[in-house]
């Protein structure tokens, strides 16, 4: 592992369609082996720092959590690239403490999806990366300082519930989630976070809360309408969290362990390896693969 420069992917999602802030930008169309991502990339310069800024949703929200390619999306931001992944993402709180405009640093995940592809890899080409710790401590720190730089009111350290959807929650679901130890709840960062962890992207995740989930016995059901009005004012708040951040970014990106996570996770031996699953690995696992064949 050597420094390097900071290529850094912003994922945004409900309510953050785009970053003003980022100069010389341009939007590039980025082909996957995966499939269609979620809309154009666009790429610039904050503060002397490369960014990477794709909406999660698609410009105008036209994607629904369960129709994300997020496989695509993630390929597409490391063929960009991208060193490091920064997901922005609306959330429901299922604590009394963490009430609608908090942003919560998300340090775990409960993944209740199932209508998703959840890994690159599969019959042919087996990986198993660790997920025990799916964060990365160094991106969540900065991304904190750069939140509360930005003016938030910042949490740190939370369990993200990760629910299917489209639909919010029954209420025997939110009381569940609240015993099992869950902060906040939302649709979209499962698969995201294990797919960065198998493209061996540091991920940290900044969680904007929208709404108190419908637990709470004296507050109105979840309606989409109050999430909106909460939704503009975080968004404007999540984009100077970026700019903080590409403020106090240093100029040299130090390695990280997760940088070569695949080193030891791929078990599927080469001559048995299906050779059309190792081509769409290219840009996920192309380090790993080059460095077996040396």
């Amino acid at each position: 592992m050597s420094d390097g420069e900071w290529v850094i992917g912003v994922v945004g999602g409900s309510g953050l369609y785009a970053i003003d802030a980022l100069e010389n930008a341009q939007s590039i169309r980025v082909e996957s082996p995966w499939g269609e991502a979620s809309d154009e990339l666009v790429i610039g310069e904050i503060a002397g720092k490369r960014f990477v800024f794709l909406p999660r949703h698609g410009k105008g929200h036209r994607i629904s959590p369960s129709d994300l390619n997020f496989r695509a999306n993630v390929d597409v931001l490391k063929r960009a690239g991208c060193t490091d992944l920064i997901s922005l993402s609306a959330v429901g709180s299922l604590r009394e403490d963490l009430p609608p405009g908090k942003f919560v640093i998300v340090d775990q995940f409960v993944d209740r999806t199932f209508a998703r592809e959840k890994s690159f890899f599969g019959a042919g080409l087996v990986a198993h990366v660790s997920m025990a710790d799916p964060v990365c401590g160094r991106l969540s720190d900065m991304t904190e300082a750069a939140a509360k730089a930005a003016g938030a009111d910042v949490h740190r350290g939370a369990t993200y519930l990760a629910m299917e959807g489209p639909q919010f929650s029954s209420r025997a679901e939110s009381e569940l989630y609240r015993q099992w130890g869950c902060d906040v709840i939302g649709m979209t960062a499962m698969p995201e976070a294990k797919l960065a962890r198998e493209a061996e992207l540091p991920y940290a995740l900044v969680a904007m809360v929208t709404d108190y989930d419908c637990w709470r016995d004296d507050t109105a059901d979840v309606e989409v309408h109050d999430i909106l009005e909460t939704l503009q004012v975080n968004a404007g708040m999540a984009a100077q969290t970026v700019v903080e951040f590409a403020k106090a970014l240093p100029d040299e990106r130090p390695a990280s362990p997760l940088d070569t996570v695949l080193d030891h996770a791929i078990i599927t031996a080469p001559d048995a390896t299906d050779p059309a699953l190792k081509a769409k690995l290219d840009a996920v696992a192309g380090r790993v693969f080059a460095a077996r064949a040396g």
